[in-house]
């Protein structure tokens, strides 16, 4: 079943994370996942606020958690670390 890959983020170093999304976006496509929303409008209705709110969906839970541990993700990751608060998930989809 399909897979969505929710982050939540709050960017602390916008230099740093920029090579972030440089390489995260190329890693996250390797690896199935298609961009549902990036960024964009938001309402926050409960819980922390984040600014930065990013949607990908994968073919499954399996391909987004191999993503998450990709050596090609991991690189990228390495950028965000100390650039940003973030919350990630993977939810399976009910399609």
């Amino acid at each position: 079943m399909p897979a969505l890959w929710i982050a939540h983020v709050t960017v602390t170093d916008a230099d740093a994370y920029g090579k972030y999304a440089e390489l995260a976006g190329p890693a996250i496509a390797k690896h199935g996942g298609t961009f549902v929303a990036r960024g964009g409008r938001f309402v926050q209705l409960e819980g922390k606020e984040r600014p930065r709110n990013v949607v990908a969906r994968f073919p499954s839970v399996d391909a987004a958690v191999d993503c998450y541990h990709s050596p090609e993700y991991q690189e990228a990751l390495s950028h965000a670390r100390g650039a940003s608060e973030r919350e990630l998930m993977v939810v399976e989809t009910s399609e």
